[in-house]
Order: structure tokens, then sequence, then C-alpha cells
């Protein structure tokens, strides 16, 4: 696991990536900057690291998840339920996603963020 942390305006929010050769091309492309998406308590933007959908790939997430969606090239940030979320309220990708990590501490504080924001995201000192 590789500590990252992931900024956005007054927000900023301590991550772990996994082990994972997905993982690993992203942190490779760290420090990264990019505008933000949202959709439901969902943060994405484009890092602009291809990579193919792995076996681990799946749609459905926790709060807290970090993942990568390929046909986006982009970096997921879950921390509550999406439009296509179940009546359960976890998040759910729009289509299947890898994990590569978890936000650690509060992953609720992402909510300030705002469609059009930037977000940073660098390796933790």
């Amino acid at each position: 696991m590789t500590r990252v942390e992931i900024k956005s305006g007054s927000v900023t929010v301590q991550a772990e990536l996994n082990d994972s050769a997905c993982a690993a091309k992203i942190l490779d492309a760290l420090p990264l900057t990019a505008t933000a998406s949202t959709w439901g308590d969902e943060i994405y933007f484009d890092i602009g690291v291809p990579f193919k959908l792995a076996q681990s790939a799946r749609d459905r997430m926790e709060v807290g998840e970090i993942a990568y969606w390929p046909p986006g090239k982009a970096l997921c940030l879950f921390f509550g339920p999406t439009p296509v979320s179940d009546a359960d309220g976890k998040p759910r990708a729009a289509s299947p996603v890898i994990p590569v990590g978890r936000i650690l501490g509060s992953p609720q504080l992402l909510k300030s963020v705002q469609d059009g924001d930037q977000i940073t995201v660098g390796r933790a000192e």
C-alpha cells in the first residue's frame, strides 16, 4: 500500500493505493491535476493513464473505495450512492471499475467538491 493525498480547494483527504498493476501505473503518473466531474456521490476525473479492464473489475463498490474506470481513463472516488445505486444506498459504478485503493478517514469530506473543481493527487509526505 502506498499513501497518496487528494486535494481540491480546502478539502484534503489521505488515501492508500493497493499493490495492483493498475495502482502502480497510476502512482507512476503522480503528481497529477485534473478537473473533477461528479455523478451522485462519486467524483471522477481523467488521469490520462490507459489500462485495460482487469479481472478484479466490478461495479458494486463500498463507501471510501477508489477505483479506475478504463473507458474514461478516470480515477473514481466513491463516497455515497450514485444514480445507479440499489436501494441499499451503496455506491455503484456506471460500468465495471478496477479497485485501486481506499480513502482513509472520512470520505464525506469529498461532498464539498463540485463539478469543474480542480483536483490534485500526489504522493503523501
